[in-house]
């Protein structure tokens, strides 16, 4: 029973395939007739029998569906979404090799798109979360208010985990209550926005600027800013330090966290987070390949910050 005094549901465990093409684009297909949802567009996948390692039953299962075979998949993400029909936990699985296919086995349409582009419609609704995350560059960067040099300096490698083009996100983390910090802000956009930039501003007043695609927060303020609500557009993330930090930051609606430790990656070991999450790093490096358990890295820009790790 649950603490309403309700019957516990049942949760079905779920094995989910983001295939990836060299080009970004992911492949969706739509729920053939007599399923729940029939004709909502989907990631393919299918349950997870008991004892089943999800690796194996997402092998399975893309190969009873689409007639392909994977040689390897990467956790990316896991969340539980409670439909009329069924409680299931997603546990999202990144592809970006395969043979053969995919061909449609059990009737359903199938197509590659782009996760910032057009997408066929309708939506089954836990696909959407996974194609806003897909639109979030492998890195992120982070510097201060010397900015407009790390813009400069082409923060760019940045591979995506879904569009080779994916802007990369540089974060300004500063103390925005200081005089002359949102001057300096209000020259960044522009800059930003020629090379193909999001700015996110981060540190304390953040809240009050104005100019920047969205704001990193500290997670204890999360709560508080997601009744306020946000533009639909606007990036909304936290800074975490533990696995409870992470379930406030998804209570709150943020679509990625900033790690401030890489210790998180092996806070729970077996399976991934429930939302993207970005390690540190500090030697400079972008384009990285998943982990176990995170699928991005975000690091420094400043290099007094590089020089004090050094020391």
């Amino acid at each position: 029973m649950t603490s309403s005094g309700q019957p516990q549901r049942k949760l079905t465990r779920v094995a989910v395939g983001v295939l990836v093409r060299s080009d970004g684009l992911v492949l969706l297909a739509d729920r053939p007739a007599g399923k729940p949802y029939a004709g909502y567009w989907e990631f393919p996948g299918g349950k997870i029998e008991p004892g089943e390692d999800v690796a194996a039953a997402l092998e399975r299962e893309l190969h009873e569906e689409l007639g392909v075979e994977i040689g390897q998949s990467t956790p990316w993400v896991t969340f539980d979404f409670d439909y009329p029909h069924a409680y299931v936990e997603l546990q999202f699985r990144l592809v970006d090799q395969w043979r053969g296919g995919p061909h449609p086995r059990e009737g359903q349409r199938l197509g590659f798109f782009d996760p910032a582009g057009t997408l066929p419609q309708p939506l089954l609704p836990a696909a959407v979360p996974a194609l806003r995350w897909l639109r979030l560059p492998r890195t992120i960067l982070v510097t201060g208010l010397q900015g407009q040099a790390a813009l400069d300096a082409g923060a760019a490698a940045s591979k995506p985990v879904g569009r080779p083009d994916a802007p990369p996100i540089i974060v300004v983390d500063a103390d925005w209550r200081i005089a002359g910090s949102q001057a300096a802000l209000d020259r960044l956009p522009v800059a930003a926005a020629a090379r193909g930039r999001t700015l996110l501003a981060s540190g304390p007043g953040a809240l009050a600027i104005s100019g920047a695609s969205g704001v990193v927060h500290e997670v204890v303020d999360v709560a508080e800013v997601a009744e306020a609500g946000r533009p639909t557009d606007a990036l909304r993330a936290a800074w975490v330090d533990s696995v409870d930090d992470l379930r406030l930051a998804l209570r709150g609606g943020c679509d990625f966290v900033l790690a401030r430790s890489a210790s998180l990656a092996e806070a729970s070991p077996g399976r991934a987070h429930p939302l993207p999450v970005y390690l540190p790093r500090r030697d400079g490096s972008a384009a990285v390949a998943p982990s176990a358990q995170c699928a991005a890295l975000w690091h420094w820009l400043d290099l007094r910050l590089d020089n004090e790790a050094e020391a």
